[in-house]
């Protein structure tokens, strides 16, 4: 089936005409995520770093005048939580956004899957972070859940084995979403289906293998979207 949607991939679950690639060999296949009844594709992945204050502060980086981007490749999409690849892994959990028909329309819990060790070395050094953030496995994602605006209230929480380690909110944010996004757009197009990942709060860590991971995205303490992994 010939493709007419550009990068973006979409199957209904339901009844739809939408085009899929039914043609490729699933090794050959974009990685997905779920967005209520719908399979998406993204293209691209842009992260936002250096978003939280208390973060910046716990590991001692420093503020930037803009803000920082980073971007993943779907390649880094995964259902799976990985606690080592080469070296041991850092879990940052954060609000992720998709993107759609200019706007967010979405949203998600989201665990920015990081080799801190290589990326300190690759900071000291001045050298770009991708070899440390955007390696297979580096995006784990729960369902999105698509809204109509994008909520001031809306907030995160992770747990690792029943114990709250990460909690933050849009107002904690340096870069709120919608200043984010034009900020994105200024120098890159979006593609319907792309995610836009805003950054983590203090409380990052390692991940240990077996340790039970819990995402949460609320508005208003209302419980909007879950997700939960354990990690191998």
């Amino acid at each position: 089936m010939k493709n007419t949607t550009g990068y973006c991939f979409e199957k209904r679950i339901s009844n739809s005409s939408t085009p899929i690639l039914t043609d490729l060999k699933k090794e050959d296949r974009l990685k997905t995520i779920i967005v209520n009844d719908s399979v998406i594709a993204p293209s691209k992945i842009v992260c936002c770093g250096r978003n939280y204050v208390e973060h910046i502060e716990e590991l001692q980086s420093e503020f930037p005048e803009e803000p920082v981007f980073f971007m993943k490749p779907n390649s880094a999409i995964s259902e799976q939580l990985q606690s080592f690849h080469q070296e041991p892994l850092h879990y940052e959990g954060e609000l992720c956004f998709l993107f759609e028909e200019g706007r967010f329309s979405a949203v998600g819990f989201g665990l920015d899957i990081t080799k801190r060790t290589l990326q300190n070395k690759l900071k000291s050094k001045g050298l770009p972070w991708e070899r440390s953030k955007a390696f297979d496995g580096s995006a784990v994602f729960s369902k999105f859940t698509r809204i109509d605006r994008v909520s001031q209230n809306l907030g995160l929480e992770l747990s690792i084995n029943g114990q709250i380690v990460q909690s933050g909110n849009i107002g904690l944010m340096l870069y709120k979403p919608h200043d984010i996004l034009l900020q994105i757009q200024s120098f890159i197009s979006l593609n319907n289906g792309d995610i836009v990942m805003t950054g983590t709060p203090k409380g990052v860590g390692q991940i240990n293998s077996g340790d039970l991971f819990c995402g949460n995205v609320t508005d208003n303490s209302s419980l909007i979207t879950s997700g939960e992994w354990v990690a191998g």
